[in-house]
């Protein structure tokens, strides 16, 4: 009977250490509130520690994750100004096609960029990096389906 309790006790300590609070899960909350300027420093960081990148390139991908953070931050504070005033509406299927054709034109262009400014080395593993994460995000997105395309 003691094994008994022991067990059951050592179980709900086991669960109980198991399940992480929100705010140490990695979530983005940690991120809403930092400026542009932070949030583009520390992807460049992160970059430059895993694309060992040159001081030119830093300099270059700098630029251009501020453009894209301030482009983001814009774009969020315009959303939460229509939720907060009810102006949200559901989109028409013409808005929805101009929003993800403007949203995959921003993503073709910083393609061509990142290619102008990294070695070919760095660009395959940037771009590796780049589907690895869209499918984490996804739920293996394009990445799971591309495995089903190949049979696997």
């Amino acid at each position: 009977m003691k094994q008994l309790i022991v067990l059951v006790v050592l179980m709900a300590g086991i669960t109980a250490m198991a399940q992480k609070p929100e705010r140490e899960r990695g979530h983005r909350g940690d991120m809403k509130d930092m400026t542009p300027e932070q949030m583009a420093t520390l992807q460049t960081k992160q970059m430059t520690l895993a694309l060992d990148l040159t001081d030119a390139q830093q300099k270059q991908i700098q630029s251009l994750n501020l453009d894209n953070a301030k482009n983001r931050a814009e774009k969020m504070k315009e959303m939460k100004a229509k939720r907060e005033s009810g102006e949200a509406k559901k989109l028409t299927s013409e808005e929805r096609y101009a929003m993800k054709t403007a949203m995959l034109d921003r993503q073709i262009a910083q393609k061509e960029k990142m290619n102008k400014i990294l070695n070919n080395e760095q660009y395959e593993k940037w771009e590796k990096m780049k589907m690895d994460r869209e499918g984490h995000r996804r739920g293996k997105g394009m990445k799971g389906h591309q495995e089903r395309a190949n049979g696997k």
